[in-house]
């Protein structure tokens, strides 16, 4: 009897380390900035490298395309891994559809100062918006568009202002949710410190919203894509294909898909 209550006393102690390293050590676990995944596509487009301002101390190094006036600009804020450059094959596409765009880079990731939080990405996110509108580009022009990580940034920002549109590709409804999925044997809603509660934000967005997620993702779950979908408000739109995983294949289909998108809310 003594000795089972010494193991339970014992296991009780390393859970509880566990749970405290965790709690502390949770951002590196979270947050991929040194991933150097790279992207061999050319790039096809014209664009100025500029660093924003977040803080005094981070600036973010950021690619900006502005070759039309008359059309929309695309703010883009970037998945959980990589840097601009991997982004390449989708911001090629973007020039193919005449669309200006913004593609920041948080901090931390891309060389950049800082650690990233989830408080810290929302001042990046709305320190480029403020960028834009210095450059002259109103909000009703502007499209927030986020990849994967970067759509709980996109729905943040799209709870306080109205935009032109909003596309979320990949969106997870919370990352407690998603800390569940990966480590169900931690009480997450406790010791998760970045929550990103995209689901419970979505009834405040006004803006039309489009929700891309590939019904095999294997990282993102698309149930969760679906829940967003469901809870958006009207105008909504989705592309759920069949075969596509985490990071989307910008084919014919996707590209008809964003061109469509684009069109309706220019109409508005």
């Amino acid at each position: 009897m003594k000795m089972l209550k010494y193991f339970i006393f014992l296991s009780l102690i390393f859970y509880l380390l566990i749970l405290l390293f965790m709690y502390i050590f949770q951002r590196t676990f979270m947050y991929h900035p040194n991933v150097k995944n790279t992207d061999p596509t050319t790039v096809q487009f014209k664009y100025k490298e500029v660093y924003i301002e977040s803080e005094k101390d981070i600036k973010l190094k950021s690619w900006y395309s502005y070759l039309n006036p008359n059309k929309k600009t695309i703010l883009f804020f970037h998945g959980n891994a990589g840097e601009l450059g991997a982004r390449t094959y989708k911001l090629n596409k973007f020039n193919d559809l005449d669309l200006n765009f913004l593609i920041i880079s948080w901090r931390g990731f891309s060389g950049n100062n800082g650690k990233p939080t989830e408080q810290g990405l929302y001042k990046d996110a709305q320190k480029a918006v403020e960028w834009l509108e210095k450059k002259g580009i109103n909000k009703k022009d502007i499209i927030l568009y986020g990849e994967s990580l970067g759509t709980g940034i996109a729905v943040e920002l799209a709870t306080k202002n109205e935009y032109s549109g909003i596309i979320l590709e990949s969106p997870y409804t919370s990352m407690i949710d998603m800390g569940k999925r990966f480590y169900p044997f931690l009480p997450i809603s406790v010791l998760q410190k970045d929550k990103y509660n995209s689901l419970k934000k979505l009834s405040m967005i006004k803006s039309p919203i489009l929700v891309l997620h590939g019904k095999s993702d294997t990282l993102v779950p698309f149930y969760m894509g679906k829940k967003i979908y469901d809870a958006a408000n009207e105008p909504k739109y989705y592309y759920f294909p069949d075969l596509d995983n985490h990071m989307m294949t910008y084919d014919q289909d996707m590209l008809r898909t964003l061109s469509n998108f684009v069109n309706e809310i220019s109409k508005q």
